[in-house]
């Protein structure tokens, strides 16, 4: 491996007078070593990258860089500018510029070199002897770590005494502990905890940088700051134990925070990845400040997964594989809600022929209702093609991270495209994921690594997929589920009442979890290609989903005692959440009380899947609760169908309680009065 910098890349005499015109420079540097094959379209892709951020830093330092497909292995150039250079930066010019070029695929061992650079950078000691260094090889050793050991300590000796006095200084701060006595000592205050995540566009500098700034910030306001960073070098998530001990949360990113669900419900200070860098004192304060006013962010919202789990050391496949159809099903809820409401509102506009009106491109009339219905109807149409790529895609992303996306998309598109329909995107991802993990596994020469994932992978997995999809699963699958379209279609009396009460249980029996999303996708599926079946099937598991949440807040209405005040408080928003279809707005009291909550919500949903089936009530709309009422057919049946689910969950939670509150001890009742509704014993 060559070394990541040598004499010949360091110009301590950078005469450019813009940071364009610096990048060139030392990028022809990079080409004349043969390390960077086409200089213009490397140019080029640092440029791009720039106009995404600016790459300058406070403390006079440029840091332009890129990951290319025309760099052969990860290379860094120095110059230092005495005019110069705007990068960008809120305190002026920089004079230290380091041109990061990482390949396409560049590995972990030279990124993890580059963030070790990156790290440098906020030393001041380490950029100080970049400034009076007077030999190019001598800046390449330094910023390469192998400076003489002997040199740094003699030049740091005097600074290494005032270094340790700090040290000293908790001696005289325990003197006053000692005047009162051993037994009067207090306990030492445990530190404030905080978790922060960093990330940048490319993962390799600004990441890094920011992560150390704000562990550096940390360490002089005395709190524990655990970093996670997300970088191009891959990432390892914090432990679950140290996230859920966090008293804040820092994220400092340009890109989405990778399971970001894990730090919801903690004080959350959101910025840019600069911000991490520049400011991490004013970040922590922040954080502190908003953990002391009781300020905490947004819990996760109904239906998001996290983005791309392989599963945590230890998860069985089972496990592991519900993570990954939970990812696929996350992303492709909201196409459900945008196509599908959007076709329900075609429908309700200009009737159930609307479906056949010509494209709007070639005809469009400002005035009329119709041409409006039409256009909705084709914009739904077109958000509604995207379920089972997008299914498909995710998954293949929640088991291979990001060159899942190419192969599970291409085995989605040919599931549509051989009539496989839901369950062939299902297969399809998996298959994808599956392929590319395959490929991963593959031992090849450092010198192919880089286009391993932007030309290998992607050709690869997409061939493997196709040629599955095509001619092995795709037409098997396509006949099981036209079976299963046949059978919707042709449910009637008992086997329709009977399919509404399993998936009452399955909407009600984790309250959002994986069981129910499977009903619900189930249930969206069949939109695709609506029948009457597969509209009675949709309409069942809306309704069923809206029982719990109602329940809860017709049960915290009638019988407010046998709850506590924060039940009671949460039963308020359950009647908003309920109406809206967020059946998660019953988990605070499943949470609380599941021996008796959730066997009682299973109740009420399988009665109303039950009822809803036998009415024969009709949905088209994937979403949106009582607010599609009006594209429900048969919608007043529709309302009883919820209407007695509801009654059944409710009555069956205060009977539950109530039969609680009778079996403890007399001597407890008044107690019990003051502390009204307090879990006892679950």
């Amino acid at each position: 491996m060559s070394e990541l910098i040598t004499a010949e890349l360091v110009d301590l005499d950078l005469s450019a007078g813009s940071k364009e015109a610096a990048a060139r420079s030392l990028a022809e540097r990079m080409a004349g070593l043969g390390r960077v094959t086409d200089l213009d379209g490397f140019l080029a892709d640092v440029a791009a990258r720039e106009a995404q951020m600016p790459t300058g830093l406070d403390g006079g330092i440029g840091i332009p860089h890129c990951r290319s497909a025309h760099v052969t292995e990860p290379t860094l150039a120095f110059g230092r500018s005495a005019a110069g250079i705007d990068f960008g930066a809120a305190d002026g010019p920089a004079d230290l510029i380091f041109l990061i070029a990482a390949p396409a695929g560049g590995d972990a061992d030279h990124l993890s070199i580059l963030s070790t650079l990156a790290r440098h950078l906020m030393d001041e000691e380490f950029t100080g002897a970049l400034r009076r260094a007077d030999d190019p090889a001598a800046a390449a050793a330094l910023i390469r770590g192998d400076e003489p050991e002997a040199v740094t300590e003699a030049e740091a000796g005097p600074e290494a005494e005032a270094v340790t006095e700090p040290a000293a200084e908790p001696e005289p701060a325990a003197k006053p502990e000692t005047d009162a006595g051993p037994e009067a000592k207090p306990e030492p205050a445990p530190p404030f905890k905080i978790v922060a995540v960093t990330s940048c566009p490319t993962g390799i500098a600004h990441t890094y940088m920011a992560a150390e700034a704000l562990a550096k910030a940390g360490k002089e306001a005395g709190v524990e700051l655990v970093v996670e960073t997300q970088g191009s070098a891959g990432f390892k998530r914090l432990d679950p134990e140290v996230v859920a001990a966090a008293d804040g949360v820092i994220f400092a990113h340009d890109v989405e925070v990778r399971d970001k669900a894990r730090f919801a419900g903690k004080p959350t200070v959101d910025v840019g990845v600069k911000a991490g860098v520049n400011r991490p004192a004013e970040l922590i304060a922040e954080v502190r400040e908003k953990a002391a006013r009781g300020d905490v962010s947004a819990p996760a919202a109904a239906g998001s997964a996290p983005m791309d789990r392989d599963g945590e050391a230890g998860d069985g496949f089972g496990t592991r594989l519900r993570k990954w159809l939970m990812t696929g099903v996350s992303y492709m809820v909201p196409f459900v809600a945008a196509g599908g409401l959007l076709i329900a509102l075609a429908f309700a506009i200009g009737g159930y022929g609307i479906n056949k009106a010509p494209s709007v491109a070639e005809h469009f009339v400002w005035t009329e209702s119709a041409s409006w219905a039409a256009l909705l109807f084709q914009i739904g149409s077109v958000a509604f093609g995207f379920l089972v790529p997008v299914l498909a895609g995710f998954i293949a992303y929640g088991m291979a991270d990001r060159p899942g996306l190419v192969p599970g998309f291409v085995g989605g598109a040919i599931a549509l495209t051989v009539n496989a329909g839901f369950l062939g995107g299902l297969i399809a991802g998996l298959i994808a994921g599956a392929v590319v993990m395959a490929v991963q596994r593959v031992r090849v020469a450092p010198a192919l690594r880089g286009i391993m994932p932007v030309v290998v992978i992607p050709l690869i997995s997409s061939a493997v997929v196709g040629f599955l999809m095509f001619l092995v699963v795709g037409k098997p699958i396509a006949a099981l589920q036209k079976a299963l379209t046949d059978w919707l279609s042709g449910l009637s009396g008992a086997n329709a009442v009977i399919l509404g009460v399993i998936l009452g249980l399955m909407m009600t029996f984790d309250l959002g979890g994986p069981l129910n999303k499977v009903a619900y996708a189930f249930a969206v599926g069949g939109l695709a290609n609506p029948n009457d079946g597969s509209l009675k099937v949709m309409a069942a598991v809306m309704a069923a989903g809206m029982v719990p949440p109602l329940a809860m807040a017709v049960a915290t209405t009638v019988r407010g005692g046998l709850f506590t005040r924060t039940e009671r408080e949460n039963g308020k928003a359950a009647w908003v959440l309920g109406a809206s279809f967020i059946t998660e707005g019953a988990i605070p009291f499943a949470a609380a009380d599941p021996l008796r909550v959730i066997p009682s919500a299973m109740a009420g949903g399988a009665v109303t899947g039950a009822l809803s089936m036998a009415f024969g009530c009709t949905l088209r709309a994937p979403h949106g609760g009582v607010f599609v009422v009006p594209l429900i057919g048969q919608p007043l049946l529709y309302l009883v169908a919820v209407l007695a689910g509801t009654a059944v969950t409710a009555a069956l939670v205060v009977l539950l309680k109530g039969l609680r509150k009778t079996a403890a001890p007399a001597v407890a009742a008044p107690e019990a009065t003051a502390v009204a509704g307090e879990p006892a014993g679950v």
